[in-house]
């Protein structure tokens, strides 16, 4: 069976994907209630590096080759504070721009399941602003 990361279309099909993707994320309320979330999509001019990081890292957990040059979930989300709320928010993105994209519902819930995944990486904190396990959700995934 070939991998997700060819089934998604491979990585023109997944960097289109990431475009709709980010551009959503920019202005997606509930994510952008975070103020270091917020302090980072307010800057335009990061759209494209997030573009990019967001890209390698999906092509590298899609099964694709590994390009990703960025920090660890994480690192890359530490000190940010990100609620569960907020995680259910950027994935609720993500599954929406998957929708959008066309992609078939098998490969949908298989990366949906990835990205479910690392939700005890990125989550650091509770909706009352109680420390939860976990880390947080970055404005980027940083370059390590």
């Amino acid at each position: 069976m070939a991998s997700l990361y060819e089934r998604l279309g491979g990585t023109y099909a997944i960097a289109g994907a990431v475009d709709i993707l980010v551009d959503r994320l920019f202005l997606n309320a509930k994510v952008n209630a975070n103020p270091g979330v917020a302090e980072h999509h307010g800057q335009p001019s990061n759209a494209p590096g997030y573009k990019f990081l967001v890209t390698a890292w999906s092509i590298k957990a899609a099964g694709g080759p590994d390009c990703y040059p960025g920090l660890d979930m994480v690192a890359a989300h530490d000190g940010l504070s990100i609620t569960d709320e907020q995680f259910d928010a950027v994935a609720f993105e993500i599954e929406a721009t998957l929708n959008f994209a066309g992609v078939p519902a098998t490969e949908r819930d298989e990366f949906m399941a990835i990205i479910e995944s690392y939700r005890g990486e990125v989550v650091q904190a509770e909706a009352d602003g109680e420390e939860a396990s976990g880390t947080a959700m970055p404005p980027e995934p940083a370059l390590a």
